[in-house]
């Protein structure tokens, strides 16, 4: 049997996931203050939680940005790092059963890549991401912690945020739906919580990846984009992706396990 190990060591998480003969055994995650520590303390909760010993992995397949401070095989074993943009569009394919599909991979910041049969691409990238969602409620809420900023969201109401399309016109316009953001806290009221403003963030974040994803498929033949990271597992995701996709004629899509996707694919090249 072979055991494939793929870890994505982030800036502050790293995803480990597991491929005997190919196919998904489990998935792990771990935070800490170092990526080094993150890393070995990642495989070793892996291998500790789905009872697999050491010498049954063949290999570990490398990604992410903190792959470049390992400069030794793993625990001694063969370890081969995977370009992490590829790594992203194979895990996307894998995740979504699709032949080809922008995987936009949200995670600090976010990138966007084109993926098919003929190969990967790596189309650009954005800084606006998880980071700026725990930089700005560290500096407006005081709050840096993302599941108090999650649980503060899901209490709010971007009406008390943000200006929209029908604040600022008197009759509709075809193009532009009426409900439609204007500005991103371009109409922060007195009365705005701190829930309001915590969605307000979230709201602004996603609205930013979405509209770079649409922006990147206007000349293409693709229609699917296909959602990964940290931050497509946050409860309010679904929801605003959701309105793109009736605004466009693309499909948004967040597979099961796409915060490890970039793990997945990273396994994947290696078989």
């Amino acid at each position: 049997m072979s055991m494939i190990l793929g870890i994505d060591v982030g800036g502050s998480t790293t995803k480990v996931v597991g491929l005997r003969d190919g196919e998904l055994i489990g998935a792990i995650q771990v935070k800490a203050a170092d990526q080094i520590t993150s890393l070995y303390g990642a495989t070793g909760n892996f291998l500790r939680e789905y009872g697999i010993q050491l010498g049954e992995v063949s290999s570990f397949a490398l990604t992410g940005v903190g792959a470049s401070f390992i400069d030794e095989p793993i625990y001694g074993v063969q370890t081969l790092k995977i370009d992490e943009f590829i790594a992203v569009g194979h895990g996307a394919l894998r995740l979504s059963g699709l032949e080809e599909a922008l995987a936009v991979s949200m995670g600090t910041g976010t990138a966007f890549v084109r993926a098919s049969k003929d190969g990967v691409m790596h189309m650009g990238g954005s800084g606006v991401g998880g980071g700026t969602i725990v930089g700005l409620a560290s500096l407006i809420l005081g709050n840096s912690d993302i599941d108090a900023i999650l649980a503060l969201a899901g209490n709010g109401n971007l009406e008390n945020v943000d200006l929209s399309v029908s604040d600022i016109v008197s009759h509709e316009i075809p193009s532009l739906s009426s409900n439609l953001t204007a500005a991103n806290f371009g109409r922060v009221k007195s009365t705005a919580s701190e829930a309001d403003v915590a969605l307000g963030i979230l709201n602004m974040v996603f609205q930013t990846a979405g509209m770079l994803a649409v922006f990147a498929l206007r000349n293409d033949t693709i229609r699917d984009i296909v959602l990964t990271g940290m931050l497509s597992s946050f409860p309010q995701a679904e929801g605003i992706f959701a309105r793109f996709q009736h605004l466009t004629d693309l499909n948004f899509i967040i597979p099961p396990n796409a915060v490890y996707a970039t793990a997945l694919g990273a396994a994947r090249c290696v078989l």
